[in-house]
């Protein structure tokens, strides 16, 4: 479904609550937010949430935003808050094996349908953060930058969020020459560094081109080239993106 259900109309000025009010205004509840962290690092798993919020003053979380506006501090108060009101919560991991053997997008897909169906209370509408999911058995809809404006997807967003970065502070203990707990396996300098260094952990995902190369099964791009060639081969490229 790509369009809000007849009568479900959203003023410019909703806030990010406007959806959920939409969606109830004609008759459609409980509604559930689904959204991912961790799908542009190269190393850890990928991890997705899910959460219902209550309608009415319980289901507003003080401080809930995207988690990638919130300081690591604030994101940890959110997500208590989201654990203490949510009607129903799960978060779901995919790890880096699966991943390689999946591939990035449908292994994205694949923990959005699981978050969803591990909620103990089944949703009637599910709203995601940028594209369609099929297969979640339940009318839905893609929200362009969904966890900036709508309160059960930001809500997911911080229950993936929290969640990831905490396996990632678990899995430093067990690979300290990464220093996974300040990256979280996103490509930083530190990052990149250490992967040339040492090769790659077992908690890397062999799909990226630049463990890849660090592992030796892809060449260095050639220096008179400034655009680095990625192999149509399974090989996937390093992404910033901190969620």
């Amino acid at each position: 479904m790509t369009h809000l259900p007849p009568g479900a109309t959203i003023r410019s000025d909703a806030g990010l609550y406007g959806y959920e009010r939409a969606l109830r205004r004609v008759g459609i509840e409980p509604i559930a937010g689904v959204d991912e962290a961790g799908r542009g690092a190269c190393a850890g798993p990928l991890v997705a949430g899910a959460c219902i919020l209550p309608a009415g003053k319980a289901g507003i979380v003080p401080g809930l935003a995207d988690s990638k506006l919130l300081t690591e501090k604030a994101r940890e108060r959110v997500y208590a808050q989201v654990v203490r009101r949510a009607v129903a919560w799960s978060v779901v991991a995919i790890d880096s094996e699966e991943c390689d053997r999946l591939g990035m997008h449908v292994a994205n897909v694949e923990a959005l349908r699981r978050a969803v169906a591990l909620l103990d209370r089944r949703p009637s509408y599910v709203l995601t953060d940028g594209f369609p999911v099929d297969g979640l058995e339940v009318p839905g809809l893609a929200v362009w930058k969904g966890d900036r404006v709508a309160a059960c997807i930001a809500a997911a967003s911080v229950l993936a969020k929290v969640t990831r970065d905490r396996m990632m502070v678990e899995l430093d203990a067990t690979y300290p020459a990464y220093d996974f707990k300040t990256h979280k396996g996103y490509i930083t300098d530190v990052h990149s560094a250490a992967l040339d260094r040492h090769g790659p952990s077992s908690v890397h995902r062999m799909r990226f081109v630049n463990v890849r190369r660090a592992a030796g099964l892809e060449c260095a791009p050639d220096v008179h080239n400034e655009r680095e060639h990625v192999d149509p081969a399974p090989a996937e490229g390093p992404s910033r993106r901190d969620h």
